[in-house]
């Protein structure tokens, strides 16, 4: 990588960052115009009852999910030898065309195919952009190059999703996603000027990349993600029908209780980058400890307005905390397929996503009320935090074993 000034390295690290506020954009801009989509796209059903239609449009959510989940691993194998800028290139392209075709796409089902396409650039991008992030920072910097990154989407959530939602909700959901390809393609303009080359991995290639799926702890640390921080997409998929149905609150105020969640996300990110940094394992066990201690508050005060607000910002400070960490975690644990662990923490979450809002939407059409979901929610994390201490558990064993050796039979 060519030496870069310090004018220059923050302008290239603020610009990866505004690729990952376009990413919270696209991610959460849904949460807020579930109604509206499902009173433009299903309007037979919304007229029926509006909870259903709602539950049904929370597919927007999952199908994105999806698209991660099939996108992230599968564009890492293929362009493990493509050097790091071109590959960031390429992927704001696809987030430009599959974001602009959701916005003009006349049906349900097509909205829904453009928001796979759009997905499936989704994790690549946060795997290529946080490892060009952790390069300018230098060694040892996994966790800031990541927090930086994922910055740019707790950001969005601060002002970029209420001020879109209220465009949303003013000119149309369309003009939204309009506005959001435009983010998007803004964001690649900037990288062409600013953002220096990083080479990929030495000797990389595709067989080295999804050889990380040989190793048992991938999948245990993925499995933690995706099951853990469902937790906090339990809650954030109904974010908007909780505040005007359960809260009791105008349609207006849902793009401020997502700002408050995006502020709590924000300062939930920026400690957890250090935090992941310095002691990994910490960081994990206490990031999932507060997901299920803040999604339980939630659950018990969101009644309130004031209830509300306070929960939503723990709920974001918690989860987001717990997402640096996340993704330290599976680097740590495919050290010869960096992309790939990076990609994968990405379709973990969004696994999360997809499980999060199906679950917590199978519990409102169930009749359990808008707030069930934050006790999906809770069981979710609960399981994840089980989970993480039995892959660290597994790794105290392995070092154990490796340490004292059993002596050989004779």
């Amino acid at each position: 990588m060519e030496r870069l000034t310090a004018g220059r390295r923050w302008a290239a690290l603020l610009t990866l960052a505004l690729g990952g506020f376009g990413l919270g954009l696209t991610e959460f801009v849904a949460m807020g115009l579930l109604p509206d989509m499902a009173r433009d796209l299903l309007p037979a059903a919304y007229a029926h009852s509006s909870a259903d239609a709602v539950a049904k449009a929370g597919w927007m959510i999952t199908i994105y999910a999806l698209g991660v989940v099939v996108g992230a691993p599968t564009i890492a194998a293929l362009t493990a030898r493509m050097p790091r800028r071109r590959l960031v290139l390429g992927l704001l392209g696809l987030f430009v065309i599959g974001t602009a075709a959701s916005a003009l796409a006349p049906t349900f089902g097509l909205v829904l195919a453009g928001r796979f396409v759009a997905a499936l650039a989704h994790g690549a991008y946060f795997g290529a952009a946080g490892l060009l992030a952790a390069a300018m920072l230098g060694p040892g910097s996994a966790g800031r190059g990541f927090s930086i990154v994922l910055g740019g989407l707790t950001a969005a959530n601060v002002f970029g999703v209420p001020l879109i939602t209220s465009l949303g909700q003013a000119a149309g959901w369309r003009a939204a996603y309009l506005a959001v390809a435009g983010v998007f393609a803004l964001t690649l303009l900037a990288v062409l000027l600013v953002v220096p080359e990083v080479a990929a991995a030495p000797h990389g290639s595709p067989r080295d990349e999804l050889a990380a799926f040989r190793l048992p702890q991938v999948w245990l640390a993925a499995l933690v993600a995706a099951v853990g921080f469902g937790g906090f997409f339990a809650v954030n998929s109904y974010i908007a029908p909780v505040t005007t149905h359960v809260a009791g609150l105008s349609e207006s105020a849902v793009p401020w209780v997502l700002a408050v969640m995006g502020v709590g996300m924000t300062v939930g990110n920026a400690v957890g980058g250090f935090a992941a940094d310095r002691n990994l394992r910490r960081s994990v066990l206490l990031g999932l400890g507060g997901i299920i201690g803040t999604v339980a508050l939630f659950g018990l005060i969101a009644r309130h307005p004031a209830g509300l607000f306070a929960g939503a910002f723990l709920v974001g400070a918690a989860s987001l905390f717990t997402g640096p960490a996340l993704q330290a975690r599976l680097i740590a644990v495919a050290p010869g397929a960096q992309l790939m662990g990076a990609a994968v923490n990405q379709s973990a979450s969004n696994i999360a996503n997809s499980v999060g809002a199906a679950l917590g939407g199978a519990a409102i059409a169930a009749g359990w009320g808008y707030l069930g979901s934050a006790w999906i929610g809770v069981g979710l994390a609960a399981a994840g935090l089980a989970l993480a201490v039995l892959s660290f558990r597994l790794d105290a064993r392995a070092t154990a074993a490796a340490e004292h050796p059993e002596p050989a039979l004779v």
